[in-house]
């Protein structure tokens, strides 16, 4: 171990795994750590008596929620925009070619106290039970002016600087009622409170774009996708993919401990009496505590079911936004569901997840409004962990620490979080123009 590195990287959750392939792939000579046994961190997954062991001691699954290793519990699940930053990612490195993908089956909203399909162009629009008759002529009239904007062709932007332009303007020039503009906002655009209406426009717009084009891409009833066997393969493909670029991963490597020169900057890893050398280092915040500062923490609750979702047209795998306002809370929550048809389950069981950031500190009470929505339940855990937000100065001591996962059900914002530190590091932006087709042929089934 007793080398010289350009990055070491503590931590095999999806972001370190993500951002040490990214940096193999550049031909930086890479060491991977982690202090456990296993790959993911924070983001491992879980079999049902890991899981159980986890959240209830030692006791011993019942026997009727089936076998132990057919069950692939994501502990940070999340779901891929089919045309979004993670899978171009994935191509970018070519670890596609490691990871099965299936497509998601639905994507639903909560509005007025019943779950919607998300209607994601002008065709849906008109069909959506969502809105009342003139309300869908007019969202329509708006998803065809967002269909219909390019960039680069300014007779498709009706006179309308986005750069300068609010979201809010927009919206209002289209005269959209309070409930559409919840749903395009939260369960479309991917916003995560409303902060965006205040913003300029151009951000808001290609978001609903990337979704409509995301959701067209697979001809499913979602713009996500899923890897077969959950996100557990995700942090394994892009060891593979380090190792043949060179990069040495280590687990189980106890205390791993970043040691700093006089100036306070990090120049390597100590672990069991040895030290490799670096220019700097990469992690999760648990590796750095003294570097990072508490933003708030997410309450989530694990269930185990033998059914869909209800209202959710019977789908074996899919993502419920329940916007902030729809629930009188400054915060959304997110129902995720994934099944057997995702091989991370076995036949008949739905594992879900309902996740938002805490504002109080009773988790039952806080998640019931998305547990209600999911009918009978073999077993639930309830489970909250805070969240960390790196407040150190990477330049002065070059460590580079992600931000702990929100509780978003998709990638959107992780992947932002991986491109920013990637851009830090390296000093350049990740170019992402790949061809998105690499991606579709294991989708099919």
């Amino acid at each position: 171990m007793d080398e010289e590195y350009d990055v070491i990287v503590l931590g095999t959750g999806l972001k370190e795994c993500i951002l040490s392939g990214l940096l193999s792939v550049d031909g930086l000579k890479v060491l991977h750590m982690d202090r456990n046994d296993y790959y993911g961190g924070a983001s491992t997954s879980l079999n049902l008596t890991q899981l159980w062991k986890r959240f209830k001691g030692d006791d011993k699954p019942p026997e009727q929620l089936g076998s132990s290793k057919e069950y692939n519990v994501d502990m940070i699940p999340k779901f891929m925009m089919a045309n979004g930053g993670l899978v171009r990612v994935l191509i970018h490195t070519n670890v596609t070619k490691y990871l099965n993908f299936k497509a998601v089956d639905g994507s639903f909203v909560y509005n007025k106290k019943k779950i919607y399909k998300v209607p994601a162009t002008d065709v849906e629009a008109l069909k959506s039970p969502l809105m009342g008759l003139f309300e869908k002529r007019r969202a329509r009239k708006f998803f065809i002016y967002v269909q219909d904007f390019e960039e680069s062709d300014p007779k498709s932007h009706e006179g309308l600087d986005l750069h300068k332009v609010t979201a809010r303007e927009l919206i209002s020039k289209y005269e959209l009622e309070d409930d559409t503009v919840d749903f395009i906002g939260h369960a479309l655009a991917l916003h995560i409170d409303d902060s965006y209406l205040d913003e300029p426009a151009m951000e808001f717009v290609k978001k609903m774009k990337l979704y409509a084009e995301s959701l067209a891409r697979f001809q499913g009833g979602s713009p996500y996708i899923y890897p077969l066997y959950g996100l557990g393969e995700l942090p394994q493909a892009f060891a593979r993919l380090s190792a043949v670029y060179g990069g040495t991963y280590m687990l189980n490597k106890p205390d791993c401990k970043v040691k700093f020169d006089d100036n306070g900057k990090a120049v390597g890893v100590t672990s069991e009496g040895e030290t490799a050398k670096c220019k700097k280092v990469v992690c999760d915040p648990s590796y750095l505590p003294d570097k990072v500062q508490k933003i708030g923490k997410v309450a989530r609750a694990i269930c185990i079911m033998s059914h869909p979702i209800p209202e959710t047209d019977d789908s074996h795998s899919v993502q419920v936004i329940l916007p902030q306002k729809q629930l009188g809370r400054k915060s959304d929550m997110y129902l995720f569901c994934c099944s057997y048809a995702h091989n991370v389950a076995p036949k008949g069981k739905f594992i879900a997840f309902v996740s938002t950031i805490a504002e109080t500190d009773n988790p039952e009470v806080e998640l019931k409004p998305g547990i209600d929505l999911l009918g009978p339940i073999d077993e639930i855990f309830y489970d909250s962990y805070d969240r960390y937000l790196p407040n150190n100065d990477h330049e002065g001591d070059s460590c580079y620490i992600s931000t702990s996962y929100d509780p978003t059900t998709h990638f959107e914002s992780t992947v932002n979080d991986v491109l920013a530190m990637y851009t830090k590091i390296t000093g350049k932006a990740l170019d992402l123009s790949v061809d998105l087709s690499a991606a579709s042929a294991a989708t099919e089934e």
